[in-house]
Order: C-alpha cells, then structure tokens, then sequence
C-alpha cells in the first residue's frame, strides 16, 4: 500500500501533536511553519540575561504530552520531565485579601472553610460537580468530532445526550457560583476559569465551571526545562521519526480541485499531498489560503475570544510574596469584563497575572533578580488606538503593582518587551489576535466552532485552538486527536 503524504499548514502545538499521530501510523509528513521557529503562542524569548515562555504559562494535564512519547514506545521522562506544584497560584484582592490557592482539591476546601467561613460540603460538593462535567463530557465533547453522527450514537455520546441537562448549560457561571458561595472571594476566584478559554463569566455558561477540575482533580505542573520544553521535546522527538520541518515557509494557498485538497502553492510552487491539514486559524485559513472556497457563515459569525497584552519585564529584584502564578485581581470584576467584551477597551483596573518561571528555574534570571511575565486580558484587535491604550495600561498595571506590593517596581524594570492583540495576530495568524479563536460566551458555543473536517471539501482537516474543541495547550493536544483520528477513520 502506498504511505499517504501530509501537509500540516503551522507548527502550533496541536500542529505538532498531528504530525507525531499520524506519522505513527506510517503516513509521510512534511509541517510547513511561516517563523523560523516552530511552537506558534507556545515559544520562549531571551532578553539579555531573562528568558521567558512567550505564550501558555499554565501547565496541566501532562498526560496529554506523554501520550506522544508513548505512542511511540517511548519513555517521556527521559525526554520531558516536570515537577507536581503543591500551590496552584497566589491571590492578592484590592482590600488586601490574601491566599494561596493549593493543587489538591482536599487542601482547597479546608482553606475555602477556614478563611472565608465556606462550608466544607458546599465546596466538596461543587468540585465533584466539576469533576461529574468533566468526565461525562470528555469522552463525548472533548475526545470525539461533534460534527459526525456516529459520536451520538455510540454508549459515551448517549450517555453525554441523557446528562446535557446536568451540566449547567442555561445559566452564566456568576449565576451558579453566586448561588453556590457564600463569599465573594471564592466567587470572583472561579469566575476567574472563564479567563481560561477567553471567556465572559456573566454571560458563558456554568458549563465552563469543569475548568476547576483540571487543576484540582489532576494538579498544576512545571516543567523543569520551562513551558517552552513542550516545543522542543515534541519536535526534537518528531524529527527522530521522521517529521519534516520547513521553517520560513509561509504557505500561499491550498490548492482545491474540484472539492478536493491537492497541496499547497509555497513561494510560486506546487506542493502535492493526499491530506492537508491547517493549523491556522480556521478564519484566515478561508480567507488567505482559500479565498475562492466560501468561508462557513458561522465562523463569520462567531464572537471571538479575549486577547492578552504582555509585558515581559526584568525585575532587579526577589519578592517573596509571589510565586511561580500570581494575580492581582481587580476590584469590580463585572465592569472589567463589560470594558473587555462590550465596549473593546481595556478596563482602568484590570485584572493582573503575574507568572515567574524563575521562581522553579532559577536560571531563567540573574541571582536576585526575576523574570516577570506580565499580562491582562484585552479585547481582541477591531482596531482601536493600541498605542494609546498601552501606554495607559502600562501605567495602571505598575500602579495597582505598586499598590499592592507596597513597592516602586519601575525603577527595577532592567529589560522589556511586549506582546499585543496586533502581534499576536501577525506572529500566529490568530484571527483579530484573540488567544482562543471563538469564545464560549453562547450557551451553544461548542457546536458553533468549526469542524476539525471540511464540510465541502475532501482531504482538508483543521486542528488547534480556533476549532473543536477549543483553545488552551490540553484542548488544542485533544484538537490534534480528533484529526488524527478522523483522516485514520476516512
């Protein structure tokens, strides 16, 4: 039998995964990358003496990765190794407020009960309610196609139908989390998961309270080599099996014929293959690739995700108060969210995330000093005055850091660089620069994203975070999953 040749269109992450599946199976794969390095959001930076992970900071479900390795026979800790974290992240409140947030869903809850007076059955009761989301939904909505009958019809996508009206589907997740709790801190605190998929938790559904469950039903993690080892160890393990890598290679088009994918056209010349897949965002895959095939009138339609301003500092200084994941939450969490989506501006208090890789790698910084990772959460790029808007955030973001830190941390500012909606969009080919492609704001948000599959067109596949089942490293590793299987399955 002949190997099948593929094209992937990106070395994203999921791009990356795709590759490793199929050339398991035998298949001859070339990965076509328009940078010079592969990773896409998933990359690192050096300035001066600071390294930083670039992108994806949070590091869970590490199984996903070391499925890859063992796909192949492997061992993954002789390649990627990582380390448990016993503190999830540290979180400061503008009344001075104070905690940090353990990894295990028993430490959790008594901490819930002793400072903020939660009763202990309250919240055991709401994190097995993630956890029963999570594991009903799974093998249905994260691991399958939604867009193949045969995934309804089969024991997990009919058990999944008989429990979609146990999945919180029609309320927000501020309605179930202020019902639930009786603090406003445990509220603002897991209304905060929506952020994780670029969401609005006033209006997405209490659907998207499974969140949780990733960090304490399976943990948070680091690895020890840094989020950018993801990259490198998938890579440097795909080209030992063969994977060929073209960086610099911006594709110009797929090549349709009749409706059928033939190849790409790179640099004026035809590239054949019998399968492509693009992990594009699936907008920009339509509209620059394809500009003659009629883009799905929902992906026109669908609102995107949130976009993230990063400022990458060098800090000439140790803080004992924060850890490796800190935020500084902001006071009236409702109006930052209303500024962000609503208005498409950035709110005068934002939310802060602070990550500090040196915090578990020490040599990711100069002796006593840190590697800031700064970043808020910003509309995605409908071209507003970004120049403006930075410069004023940047001048709120040192203030509240201040403010809370009791500190004066522009002076230690020894290098910097940021990351916008605007160079996000360029340097990944994110649609509008949003993190997450679509968000989940709709209650029918996952059946809105596009198929990992082209309806129209034969031998087309898509993967990575502007598809099913969504954005975030675990998704995005699900993502590559689904499209393998489906060109194994075709």
């Amino acid at each position: 039998m002949q190997t099948k040749k593929v094209i992937i269109i990106g070395a994203g992450i999921a791009g990356i995964a795709t590759a490793l599946r199929l050339r398991a199976k035998g298949f001859e794969v070339e990965v076509y990358e328009a940078n010079a390095y592969p990773g896409g959001k998933l990359s690192e930076l050096q300035l001066g003496h600071y390294r930083f992970d670039a992108g994806p900071s949070l590091f869970t479900m590490p199984m996903f990765v070391d499925e890859l390795f063992e796909l192949y026979g492997e061992n993954p800790k002789q390649y990627f190794n990582y380390i448990k974290l016993d503190t999830a992240c540290h979180y400061f409140y503008p009344d001075g407020t104070q905690f940090n947030s353990p990894s295990s869903a028993e430490a959790f809850t008594e901490l819930a009960h002793q400072k903020f007076g939660e009763d202990k059955t309250t919240v055991t009761r709401f994190l097995n309610k993630s956890k029963f989301m999570y594991n009903v939904t799974r093998p249905v909505f994260l691991e399958k196609s939604l867009h193949k009958l045969s995934t309804y019809f089969c024991k997990t996508g009919l058990i999944g139908i008989l429990n979609l009206w146990r999945l919180n589907m029609l309320t927000s997740m501020n309605i179930k989390n202020t019902t639930t709790f009786k603090s406003k801190y445990l509220v603002q605190f897991f209304n905060r998961y929506a952020t994780y998929n670029g969401s609005n938790p006033y209006v997405a559904p209490a659907t998207l309270n499974i969140i949780p469950h990733l960090e304490f039903g399976y943990g948070t993690f680091f690895p020890v080599k840094g989020m950018h080892s993801i990259t490198q160890s998938l890579v440097d393990l795909a080209e030992r099996k063969g994977v060929k890598f073209i960086y610099n290679a911006a594709v110009q088009s797929i090549v349709v014929e009749g409706n059928r994918s033939k190849g790409i056209m790179l640099n004026g010349h035809f590239i054949a293959a019998d399968i492509t897949v693009s992990n594009m965002d699936v907008y920009p895959t339509y509209k620059k690739l394809m500009p003659t095939v009629k883009t799905p009138s929902k992906v026109n339609k669908v609102e995107s995700s949130s976009s993230a301003l990063i400022f990458y500092w060098g800090i000439r200084k140790e803080f004992s108060e924060l850890g490796l994941h800190n935020i500084l939450f902001s006071n009236d969490y409702q109006k930052e969210f209303n500024t962000l989506f609503n208005e498409k501006l950035i709110d005068n208090d934002p939310t802060i995330y602070i990550n500090i890789s040196s915090k578990c790698r020490q040599e990711d910084a100069p002796q006593g000093s840190e590697n800031w990772f700064v970043m808020i959460n910003v509309p995605c790029n409908e071209g507003q005055d970004w120049d403006a808007l930075i410069k004023t955030a940047r001048q709120k973001v040192i203030s509240k850091i201040n403010s809370m830190l009791k500190t004066d941390i522009e002076p230690l500012i020894e290098e910097e660089q940021l990351l916008d909606p605007r160079l996000i969009e360029s340097k990944t080919s994110s649609y509008k620069g949003a993190l997450y492609g679509s968000s989940s704001n709709a209650l029918m948000s996952a059946f809105f994203r596009h198929a990992n599959f082209s309806g129209s067109i034969r031998d087309l596949y898509f993967c990575g975070g502007s598809v099913h089942p969504g954005g975030g490293i675990p998704l995005c590793l699900l993502s590559a999953k689904i499209t393998s299987n489906l060109i194994l399955d075709n």
